[in-house]
């Protein structure tokens, strides 16, 4: 026999007297957790692909190979926003983060000429806001669209104590797929040019010493409304929000028509730690300054800080999100179809023999 609903409320009668306990009192809120998920499913099915094969909700989620492919091979990687999270925190502005963190996976996995093909996020928060919930699914289905991958699933997590009520914290996990055949060997001592795809601002690298010299040791609203360096037409924390640029869609039409012998994302470590991930024993990178235009948020932060130079090449991108490695009769086109792509590109330096090392010269050097 199957009893029927009441619309009394539960009683419960404990040997004291005292209230019962519920998952509620002890900061977890299973209906805010239902109604984040009902909004969040339409805007990750805006990014579903043909291949995928289950819906929202499930355990997990199926998505199929991309037909034709001979002999496929999975691509993966994950990560975060490192603590770009805190400028969206302080400003209450949540829906330009997931962009971030889709880029910072996508942009990772295309360096392996992967296609990306699925995504899932992982958000936890001290207390589930669906507002919040909503905007950050909404920046990452924005994300995922750009890079033409599917959100197939995720995980809200709810964590009072560990977080505090208005911590959130947000990573993402990207799958591509590429024939086995043309993932890319480490770069060799041969003649190739190397085409930087632009960055306007820091991406989501090195923002605990920016603002940390930008910010000092409070970061609120006020302070990010200043100007974000001195005659600057935006506020600071509209530039430390701005979203990540999505290299996926121009560096894999760069392997299909530039010959690409290999890529670089220009994350934590700059230039020379990341370019140096793609070069084989035999191979050396030069890297020209003064090829490409550096943001002005960076002299800001070197002038302000002060930091040395050094230190700035070891955090930031200083304006190049994304390196190339192509032969040199391709270099012109590899910057058209960034340009078409909507990305700024230069050729900032090349390849040549050498012992793996890169090496960041001056104008005046040879």
């Amino acid at each position: 026999m199957i009893a029927e609903p009441s619309d009394a409320p539960e009683q419960a009668i404990t040997a004291d007297g005292a209230a019962p306990l519920t998952y509620e009192a002890a900061g977890v809120s299973i209906a805010a957790g239902d109604e984040a998920v009902r909004r969040l499913a339409p805007h990750a099915r805006s990014t579903f692909r043909p291949e995928v094969l289950s819906d929202i909700g499930a355990f997990g989620a199926v998505t199929a190979l991309p037909a034709g492919m001979d002999e496929p091979v999975l691509v993966s990687a994950n990560d975060g926003a490192g603590t770009k999270p805190l400028v969206a925190a302080a400003l209450g502005r949540w829906d330009t983060i997931g962009i971030d963190v889709v880029a910072m996976c996508v942009d990772d996995i295309v360096t392996l000429g992967a296609e990306p093909l699925l995504f899932h996020d992982q958000i936890t928060a001290g207390r589930l806001d669906p507002d919040v919930m909503e905007a950050i699914v909404q920046g990452l289905a924005a994300g995922c669209r750009t890079a033409g991958c599917a959100l197939v699933g995720g995980e809200l997590a709810e964590h009072p104590d560990a977080l505090a009520p208005d911590d959130v914290d947000i990573a993402g996990f990207a799958v591509g797929v590429v024939e086995r055949a043309r993932l890319p060997a480490p770069v060799g001592g041969e003649p190739l040019v190397l085409v930087g795809l632009a960055s306007g601002g820091l991406r989501c690298n090195g923002y605990s010493l920016a603002r940390r010299v930008l910010c000092g040791t409070s970061l609120d609203a006020g302070r990010l409304a200043v100007p974000a360096w001195p005659g600057a037409d935006r506020a600071l924390g509209d530039e430390l929000l701005a979203p990540s640029a999505i290299y996926a869609p121009a560096v894999l039409a760069i392997f299909d028509e530039c010959d690409a012998r290999g890529a670089a994302h220009i994350t934590g470590g700059g230039l020379a730690a990341n370019l140096a991930r793609m070069l084989g024993p035999d191979a050396e990178a030069v890297v020209r300054r003064g090829a490409w235009p550096v943001p002005a948020i960076f002299d800001h932060i070197a002038a302000t800080g002060p930091v040395t130079q050094s230190e700035m090449d070891r955090v930031f991108n200083l304006g190049v999100g994304m390196v190339v490695a192509v032969p040199p009769s391709y270099a012109d086109s590899a910057i058209d179809i960034a340009g078409a792509a909507g990305h700024d590109a230069f050729q900032i330096g090349e390849i040549r023999r050498g012992d793996g090392a890169v090496h960041l010269l001056d104008p005046d050097q040879a």
